[in-house]
């Protein structure tokens, strides 16, 4: 049996603050394999991106994480410092959302790319590295001769490549793609993603997808996984979770995106009644109960229901999915 590239073992990530817990991620299993594509969805504060920082142990230091986080078999959370610099780009490497906040804005973008390749590969030469660092940005659709210049100086599209090569400079394993999309408009947005996709083809990678975009997930990846306050609340493969969602919460996710093409879809889109709980002072029983339309209130306030099967290769955590012929 293939080794998977990521697993994540009853992942638990709690939050000090003000001398409160604040639990961010409650019990989350996950497993992505070589050349997989999973897409992490969920509202804001729901623990998409805190799931991406605790990967690479990019938490602050104040943060309670606990379980397994196993790259390539290796449990992150039990790695030397030194060590865990050397997993970060080589074995796993992310895209963050804000490429104007995570480029440094005096420093040339070649010379950025060049630093990561020169760090984990020091025997290169420098003119092997420049040669890298233009194939890398060609490689994204960038000319090399774009290297020499500022952040500043690209569009946001530009910049989102840019961070999208920096990730790619040492052939990692994994690429972790944090909201890499949100902040560009929508013919952008498709840009990057087919330079994702076309990567993701082509090199192989394993690549973990965190949006609140549901309908981006759809196209972009083979399995979709739905979060709710720090919870999986639906996983299976991304056709089925989006077409015909199990659980209420997924289902009201897929509702706020119009299908393109379906003469119906402008009346499509709903919105969803209620905010995402406070994680200081989460809902007995089912977290999601409060905003349900589908609530049994007898039931869900006071039963706390985890993953449980829901058709082929597909869970849902809600009380009203049956079990394995449950279809």
């Amino acid at each position: 049996m293939t080794e998977a590239v990521l697993e994540l073992r009853d992942l638990h990530v709690t939050y000090r603050a003000a001398g409160v817990d604040v639990p961010a991620v409650r019990g989350v299993d996950l497993t992505i394999g070589p050349r997989d594509t999973l897409g992490l969805a969920g509202e804001s504060g729901c623990g998409k991106s805190t799931i991406a920082g605790a990967v690479l142990r990019l938490l602050p230091r104040a943060t309670r994480v606990e379980g397994e986080i196993l790259l390539e078999g290796q449990d992150v959370l039990k790695l030397r410092p030194g060590k865990v610099r050397a997993v970060r780009w080589t074995t796993a490497a992310i895209v963050f959302q804000g490429a104007l906040h995570s480029l440094n804005p005096v420093q040339r973008v070649g010379d950025q790319i060049a630093e990561a390749i020169e760090t984990h590969a020091r025997t290169r030469s420098r003119r092997t590295t420049t040669a890298r660092v233009g194939e890398l940005l060609e490689r994204v659709g960038l000319p090399a001769r774009r290297r020499r210049e500022y952040p500043h100086q690209l569009s946001g599209g530009q910049r989102q490549r840019v961070l999208i090569a920096l990730a790619l400079a040492c052939e990692p394993a994994l690429l972790i793609a944090d909201e890499p999309t949100t902040a560009l408009d929508v013919m952008v947005q498709a840009q990057v993603l087919s330079v994702l996709e076309d990567l993701q083809r082509d090199a192989g990678l394993a690549l973990l997808f965190i949006t609140h975009d549901l309908s981006v997930l759809r196209s972009s990846c083979r399995r979709l996984a739905v979060m709710y306050a720090g919870r999986i609340v639906e996983e299976g493969p991304s056709g089925a979770v989006f077409d015909e969602p199990r659980h209420p919460y997924a289902r009201a996710l897929a509702s706020a995106f119009p299908t393109i093409g379906d003469p119906a879809s402008r009346y499509r889109p709903s919105g969803l009644a209620g905010d995402p709980p406070d994680p200081t002072a989460l809902p007995t029983g089912c977290p999601f109960h409060p905003r349900c339309p589908v609530v049994v209130d007898d039931v869900c306030p006071s039963l706390d229901v985890r993953l449980r099967p829901a058709g082929p290769a597909r869970e849902a955590a809600c009380v009203h999915v049956g079990g394995d012929d449950d279809g």
